[in-house]
């Protein structure tokens, strides 16, 4: 057991991000231990992207252009993978096409206008949003960043439960579907919970402006989840990145809302 969580651990780095690790092992123990560790992986990477804003604004950057820089080493220490599987999936589902035919024009290597225009509206939405925070103030950067970071990869662990089927045979939708056991899946929830209270570095309000953005987080990604399952049979690894980047932009959205007020 000591040993698939270990395992676990490095392949939710290597899958997870461009940090180089050694797996060693892969199979669907190994797997549902990794989805098990993503939430933490996720906010490692939100508290750098964080990180990056806060001291871009530091430097005398303005706040956007910060932001800008923190999501963009985002999408770099994630190798882009989430993102492109945001495309894919809009791209899948705007075709208008059947399960097989969306999932065939998921597969393909190019981005089509659906995928285009969702990138630019999410990528839009996390710069202002994350700037908006670090305009206010650096830790409400850094908590809302950790607390979305580990959003968008607790949607990931969720859509890993049993109940959630693969739309494929093969890929890593198939590898990780059903591995999760639900009593997991709540622990990672709770975790995330508790990363709210870095919004204390704010103020109290703030802490609880982030578990509240925090639901609407995983809110959103749940009614994805559910509108790619119906469509498409179940998940894909397309479909596991957009819940990520879902979960993340909405959480975002919550906290910079919010944080002018508490």
């Amino acid at each position: 057991m000591r040993g698939a969580v270990g395992a676990g651990a490095r392949l939710a780095v290597g899958t997870l991000t461009v940090f180089p690790v050694r797996v060693e092992r892969v199979d669907r123990v190994t797997a549902g231990s990794a989805m098990l560790w993503a939430p933490g992986v996720g906010a490692l990477l939100g508290a750098l992207t964080g990180a990056v804003a806060v001291l871009g604004t530091w430097s005398g950057l303005p706040a956007a252009l910060a932001a800008l820089l923190g999501v963009g080493t985002a999408a770099l220490l994630t190798r882009g993978l989430h993102l492109d599987g945001l495309a894919d999936l809009a791209d899948g589902l705007g075709s208008a096409r059947p399960a097989e035919g969306a999932l065939e024009v998921m597969r393909r290597s190019d981005i089509g206008p659906f995928g285009v225009i969702t990138l630019i509206v999410v990528l839009g939405a996390q710069t202002l949003a994350l700037g908006g925070l670090a305009e206010t103030s650096p830790w409400a950067a850094l908590a809302g960043a950790t607390v979305a970071g580990a959003a968008g990869r607790l949607a990931i662990t969720w859509a890993c439960t049993p109940g959630v089927p693969a739309a494929r045979p093969e890929g890593l939708g198939a590898l990780v579907a059903g591995t999760v056991p639900v009593s997991g899946a709540v622990a990672a929830s709770a975790g995330a919970v508790a990363l709210c209270a870095l919004g204390l570095l704010r103020s109290p309000g703030f802490a609880v402006a982030c578990a509240v953005a925090l639901a609407v987080g995983s809110t959103a990604a749940v009614l994805l989840r559910r509108r790619a399952v119906r469509r498409l049979g179940g998940v894909t690894g397309d479909v596991l990145g957009a819940l990520s980047e879902t979960g993340a932009t909405a959480t975002l959205i919550v906290a910079a809302g919010a944080v002018a007020w508490v």
